[in-house]
């Protein structure tokens, strides 16, 4: 008894030292936690702290810089129409009023003036031109010495400082010479400025004569010296403006020091003394241009850091965690009897991580739910506020709807409102389409990797895509002056069957980085089928290794042979390559390829599409990630050019999707290339002619036969204007110069009849010189002026929309690229007044939904009433009678067979009873009023009359998991996420309203 009483008595003390030794670990694991999250929590306010430092650093530089410039372009005006001009082009009047006119591009200086330089022997013809005698600081006359500084010009804030000799001060004098021997900006030691009593400085800035070289030595700036220009600088305006327009302005201390005399450090800002209790001091310099002073901006917080809570709650909950775990373990050792329940809850837990897939969904669609809702609300409630300011400056006659779209933002802008009323909404309406732009690339790549994203198969216009993608980014590329063209090769099918809205989603993210990235040159999308394009860059490559090819072949001026002249950065994508796909090649293309292509597979196209560009390129350390999710070149490119960096990601996905890949080639400071493949069908039906389905016009065909002349240089670009001009029928002949144009006009070196003259002259701007094509201005003139009655019509093509002021009133027509056909037909039509017959089947979706919408009696059901509004808001506009309710409820009190309505929008996420419920319940009631009325007729032979089947449309912004299945499973026959636009309402309604003439007969 005594062993097994000493036994289990060692047995509970090595327990109690394992329990000991088990809180022991509890209680540092938990202190180590502690102090890592105190310390990560410590190191990220630090890092917050240096951020926002370095950026009010930089801001602050920079607007100093602006206010600097702006006095450097007076002293130039001074040096310009000042110096040696008898009489002066400048007086005192002159520039006063200049100076006060010109004030707020210099808000930070109480005024600046301009003291020229006298030398002694000077002096006495000085004064005598001036009338007045030089005064000293003191208001004394100005001893005797080398040189003076009197102020002959100042801005009326500062007119005390007329008739001073600025050399009479010893800074003054000492700032003088410092600003002429730097040729820079130098500034003063601090003061307090009269009137708003802040600290500033006076900035002195030297002028010199215009005849002064760029690389001049120090005596030779002395030498060309002809005065002083100078300004009292608010240093204490500056830094409160610039922390007024930045967020965080309430947690960090802000002082700016003049730290010339390291020993004495000035407070040009913020308070004299800080607390030294608050941790974390960042310094950051400043450069102001004046090498001879110093400044620094010192940064710390404005109180002491607080315990960040995740550094208590974590470590108590970790050591809560040890302890249950070890009572777990101790349970598990003593208890042996357990083993069934804990392996119950083992299931429990297999439970829980089976449906952690099923929560990560739900989360994606909460947070759809959660963002795309209030997005239609934000959207529709500034629109309604800026409504009512229409209505009260305008009244309510004035309130009218666009033709298109269905938010509230789209109907304002429909209305007559202010330039700032139109500017507000225009923002608003962008910056919500950013963000639900957003939001669906987030969507769109959940989708892709839960692998729930299908495509659509349906025919589209090809060429008319890629023409309304370009036109898309036209107004960015005028804005920056780059040639942005597409081209389509012959051999490509017309209409091919596919999903035309992800296809459009790729050439959107591609050319939109494209554009994006690209300041000068070009941007080049190219379509052709994928087996051409490799035999043909086999070709190019096969020259280059005989020493033939390889490379952007460049012409004898030095620009290279591409769509703008700048190299491109695919070498196989040279004008060798380009020109075998051009029509005039295709002969013998179609021989070698066309026939295997149809032996092989007759139903199916791989298209090629590259877009070129000359942009800034990709570095060579980051082409690795570019298709990596939310990855980006560096950390500048998201502040530089905006964007996430999925859109690179979705593309490649989608176009794996259809069947093919995406590669690209990309030399920084040359450009990129990207190269993507897809895998569509051949399509035999014409859709221009289903209105149903054809969103744009076909192209007239009033042109056929026409001739043309284009002057251009550049193969690869006149081959882009021949493309849209044959799709119009235009035959068109290219000539590099002007003097072969000459010759085509009526009456000029034995020019023959007109009929076999071009009716219309296309000029590139580039190759257009007024100054050397005399002869060709001379005859234009005269055209102009009715002189000849048979002068061609003369077009120019420019890139930019400032060239149309320009050349305006020289040509018929200007032109502003990209050009697609339809602007070319549009152009010519009203040039030459030619008549094209409409076509009466054509109706654009608009009209198409009025006429199925008109006098229909349709239900809303939402419980927001934003969303009442611009939903009811959408369908009066196309004619329809909208009644509208905020429950389930309610919904189902007005549906009870039989009713008036033809259709019924129901919102799916609703208190008390939710769309799926109230629709469940409607189908019961339907199904009920049908087997009445049925057993009602069944004795009356040949009786027969429609069941009640009311069409019901889900109106949701979960877009995963409100999908078309679930929908019809619930009773419902459709859904458009919200916020819903004309493309869905079309083809909701379109498959629901057409037939349901009447459905409570």
């Amino acid at each position: 008894m005594g062993g097994k009483y000493r036994a289990a008595r060692t047995k509970r003390w090595w327990r109690g030292l394992a329990a000991a030794g088990w809180v022991l670990t509890a209680v540092v694991c938990s202190a180590v936690m502690h102090w890592t999250l105190r310390r990560d929590s410590m190191d990220r306010a630090e890092e917050r702290l240096v951020s926002m430092c370095e950026e009010r650093a930089r801001m602050l530089q920079e607007q100093f810089g602006v206010t600097v410039n702006h006095v450097h372009a007076i002293a130039i005006l001074i040096s310009t129409f000042n110096f040696e001009k008898s009489p002066p082009a400048i007086d005192q009047d002159t520039f006063a009023k200049y100076t006060a006119r010109t004030s707020f591009e210099r808000p930070l200086l109480n005024g600046v003036a301009f003291a020229q330089r006298v030398f002694h022997h000077e002096r006495e013809m000085f004064e005598s031109q001036q009338g007045w005698v030089m005064n000293t600081m003191q208001r004394e006359p100005a001893p005797p010495q080398v040189e003076y500084a009197p102020v002959i010009f100042s801005q009326d804030t500062v007119s005390y400082l007329a008739r001073i000799d600025m050399m009479s001060g010893e800074e003054d004098r000492e700032n003088i010479f410092r600003a002429r021997t730097t040729g820079k900006a130098v500034l003063t030691n601090p003061f307090r400025l009269l009137g708003s009593n802040h600290l500033g400085v006076v900035l002195t800035f030297a002028v010199y004569r215009p005849d002064l070289p760029a690389d001049a030595s120090v005596e030779q700036r002395v030498e060309a010296t002809i005065g002083y220009l100078g300004g009292a600088f608010d240093v204490e305006s500056l830094v409160e403006n610039l922390l007024s327009k930045l967020a965080g302005n309430q947690d960090i201390v802000v002082n700016v020091y003049d730290v010339t005399n390291a020993s004495d450090a000035m407070v040009l800002y913020g308070p004299s003394s800080l607390d030294e209790q608050v941790p974390f001091l960042h310094v950051s310099m400043l450069d102001f241009g004046d090498p001879f002073r110093k400044h620094e901006m010192r940064c710390r917080y404005r109180q002491k850091l607080p315990m960040p809570w995740s550094a208590i709650t974590n470590p108590l909950g970790t050591f809560v965690i040890w302890m249950l775990l070890g009572y777990s373990i101790a349970a598990a050792y003593s208890r042996y009897d357990k083993v069934t329940e804990d392996c119950r809850k083992m299931e429990e837990l297999k439970t829980q991580a089976e449906a952690a897939d099923v929560a990560k969904s739900q989360f994606l669609a909460t947070v759809s739910h959660e963002i795309r809702t209030p997005m239609n609300g934000v959207l529709g409630t500034y629109a309604f506020i800026l409504i009512l300011l229409n209505l009260q400056f305008h009244g309510p006659g004035n309130l009218k709807f666009l033709p298109s779209g269905v938010g509230m933002l789209d109907m304002l802008l429909g209305t007559d409102l202010t330039m700032t009323q139109k500017d507000y909404a225009q923002t608003a309406q962008m910056c919500g389409r950013a963000l639900i732009t957003l939001i669906n690339d987030v969507l769109d790549r959940a989708k892709i990797e839960a692998g729930k994203l299908e495509l659509e198969a349906v025919p589209f216009d090809l060429r008319s895509l890629m023409d309304d993608v370009v036109s898309l980014f036209s107004s960015k590329s005028r804005e920056k002056c780059i040639e942005l063209a597409v081209f389509v090769c012959d051999n490509v099918p017309k209409v091919v069957i596919g999903d035309p809205w992800r296809f459009r989603q790729i050439l959107t993210n591609l050319v939109g980085n494209a554009v994006k990235f690209t300041e000068r040159g070009h941007v080049f999308v190219r379509v052709c089928l994928a087996e051409n394009s490799n035999v043909e860059a086999n070709q190019v490559l096969h020259g280059a290794m005989n020493g033939k090819g390889g490379r952007v072949e460049s012409t004898t001026n030095g620009a290279f042979n591409t769509l703008s002249g700048f190299e491109a950065a695919d070498r196989r994508n040279s004008w060798q390559y380009f020109k075998l796909l051009l029509s005039d090649k295709e002969s013998l293309l179609d021989d070698l390829e066309g026939e295997n292509s149809n032996q092989s597979d007759s139903n199916h196209v791989t298209l090629a599409i590259s877009i070129e560009d000359t942009g800034v390129g990709i570095p060579l350390q980051a082409q690795d990630r570019v298709f990596t999710p939310f990855m980006q070149a560096d950390s500048s490119t998201s502040r530089n050019y905006g964007g996430t960096g999925i859109g690179l990601s979705i593309s490649k996905c989608l176009a794996e999707l259809m069947g093919g890949q995406i590669s690209f080639t990309s030399h920084p400071s040359v450009g990129s290339t990207f190269t993507f493949s897809a895998t569509l069908k051949h399509s035999y039906k014409d859709i221009s002619v289903d209105s149903s389905r054809s969103l744009t016009e076909a192209l007239p065909t009033a042109f056929k036969g026409m001739k043309a002349i284009l002057v251009d240089g550049r193969p690869v670009r006149s081959a882009v204007t021949r493309y849209h001009l044959k799709r119009l029928g235009i035959l068109l002949q290219v000539v590099n110069n002007m003097n072969a144009v000459v010759k085509a006009f009526p009456g000029q070196n034995g020019a023959t009849g007109s009929r076999e003259k071009a009716s219309i002259l296309f000029i590139e701007s580039d190759f257009w010189r007024p100054e050397t094509d005399v002869q060709l201005l001379n005859h234009l003139r005269e055209q102009k002026n009715g002189q000849l009655s048979d002068g061609h019509k003369v077009v120019l093509l420019v890139t930019s929309e400032a060239d149309k002021d320009k050349y305006g009133s020289i040509f018929d027509i200007v032109m502003c690229k990209p050009i697609r056909a339809s602007t070319i037909a549009s152009s010519i039509q009203q040039l030459l007044k030619v008549e094209i017959a409409e076509r009466k089947d054509n109706q654009n979706r608009p009209s198409f939904l009025r006429s199925l919408l008109v006098g229909k009696n349709i239900l809303v059901v939402d419980d927001n009433k934003v969303n009442l509004r611009v939903a009811a808001a959408a369908l009066k506009k196309y004619g329809a009678n909208v009644s509208c309710v905020e429950s389930g409820k309610d919904a189902i009190s007005l549906l009870q067979p039989p009713h008036r309505f033809d259709a019924c929008f129901m919102d799916v996420q609703m208190p008390e009873m939710d769309g799926f419920e109230a629709t469940g319940q409607i189908r019961q009631m339907e199904l009920k009023a049908n087997e009445e009325r049925k057993n009602k007729l069944a004795s009356i032979e040949g009786s027969t009359t429609a069941e009640y089947h009311l069409p019901v449309l889900a109106m949701t912004a979960d877009v995963i998991q409100a999908t078309y299945e679930e929908c019809i499973k619930s009773g419902m026959d459709g859904y458009v996420s919200k916020p819903f636009d004309e493309e869905q309402l079309y083809q909701a309604v379109s498959r629901l309203v057409v037939g349901t003439t009447d459905s409570a007969v």
